[in-house]
């Protein structure tokens, strides 16, 4: 019998579309409960209204945004209370699954997640939120990869989307978000030492800072709580 070849899907235009505006709504460069045109939305983003259109349903389905009928689309606004339990939820799955990974990632795949902290960091350094919020998305999705779980890359995920990154640009204006950035190095650096226990609690304490990002800054990690 011969097995059922499974063909990656290419990313197409609209889902392109789909990252930069949902990272754009993450990082609050989108504002929560401003109603936004696909006209002017497809301005922004250099694309033609069609697969802002396309994308924003994709966003509305996720419950990001909400549909405004020959309006537009609204962006959902998330409490404080919520994001503290989408912090704690990723307290509960992202440290002890990135853990179990070590020493289970080719060595030949070290370089290709460099590149991917290298593309945070550059983000940083030119105060991009967009493509910042991107990049660091899809570098903590690859490290969840290597656990061969799509449950858990795909709820991981959600709850990234969920998020709302508003202390970003204040970090930029005082030339701190390089140091968040830079902690992805450090986390490729314990993987590659061999340090499980050690990259665990870092993760922690990375997750902890988003959170206090979220927050503009103002949530000690302590806050979150240990689980």
């Amino acid at each position: 019998m011969i097995e059922r070849l499974v063909i990656p899907k290419r990313p197409t235009l609209r889902d392109h579309v789909s990252d930069a505006l949902r990272a754009a709504i993450i990082s609050g460069e989108l504002e929560p409960g401003v109603l936004y045109s696909a006209p002017w939305l497809s301005e922004r983003f250099g694309v033609s209204p069609t697969p802002v259109r396309e994308a924003m349903l994709d966003l509305v389905k996720q419950g990001l945004v909400i549909s405004v009928p020959n309006k537009g689309f609204r962006v959902t606004e998330i409490s404080d209370a919520d994001l503290d339990s989408i912090a704690k939820i990723r307290m509960l799955l992202e440290p002890p699954s990135v853990r179990a990974i070590v020493g289970t990632i080719p060595e030949s795949d070290i370089p290709g997640l460099r590149v991917q902290a290298d593309k945070i960091v550059d983000a940083a350094k030119r105060g991009d939120l967009v493509e910042y919020v991107d990049a660091d998305r899809q570098f903590h999705l690859m490290l969840l990869d290597y656990c061969h779980n799509p449950r858990l890359s795909q709820i991981v995920g959600d709850l990234r989307a969920q998020t709302r990154l508003f202390g970003l640009a204040a970090l930029v204006e005082r030339g701190e978000l390089d140091k968040s950035a830079q902690e992805h190095h450090t986390i490729i650096d314990l993987i590659e030492q061999g340090r499980a226990e050690d990259l665990e609690q870092f993760l922690r304490k990375h997750i902890g800072h988003v959170r206090g990002i979220w927050a503009a800054g103002n949530t000690p990690d302590e806050d979150l709580g240990q689980p």
